[in-house]
């Protein structure tokens, strides 16, 4: 049996390539590096569906499947999965360009669930307003 290919899901909200010095000392990119660009891409997806600043409070079931290298070009991907009162819950896929290879050779690499809520002016949490 053949596996299927399978594609992003979700918009792409942030796209960058990992450098040397987001490295550890065996070469391999920080985990950590790539959850906060995850965490850039669902914050940057929660503030446009909230239509105001919002706050991480939570990140779940995140899997880290394969390792990104210097000069993979790291693609995020969000998608809302729920809308609550006062949050959302995005899923966040990141996905690498592997260096040398061309769009369309994308790999997935980690994934999780990111939660947000949403604040006022004065950074307190505000309703959402049903979209």
């Amino acid at each position: 049996m053949t596996e299927v290919a399978r594609q992003p899901v979700g918009t792409l909200q942030v796209r960058t390539i990992a450098m040397p010095a987001d490295t550890n000392p065996s070469g391999d990119i920080f985990g950590g590096w790539v959850l906060s660009q995850m965490d850039i891409a669902g914050g940057t997806a929660a503030a446009q569906r909230a239509k105001s600043r919002v706050a991480t409070v939570g990140v779940e079931a995140m899997s880290f499947h394969k390792p990104v290298r210097v000069g993979d070009v790291l693609c995020c991907y969000a998608s809302l999965e729920k809308q609550g009162t006062t949050s959302l819950t995005f899923r966040i896929e990141a996905w690498v360009i592997r260096a040398g290879t061309y769009r369309g050779d994308e790999v997935l690499v980690t994934e999780g669930h990111f939660t947000f809520v949403a604040l006022d002016g004065n950074g307190r949490k505000r309703k959402l307003e049903n979209v």
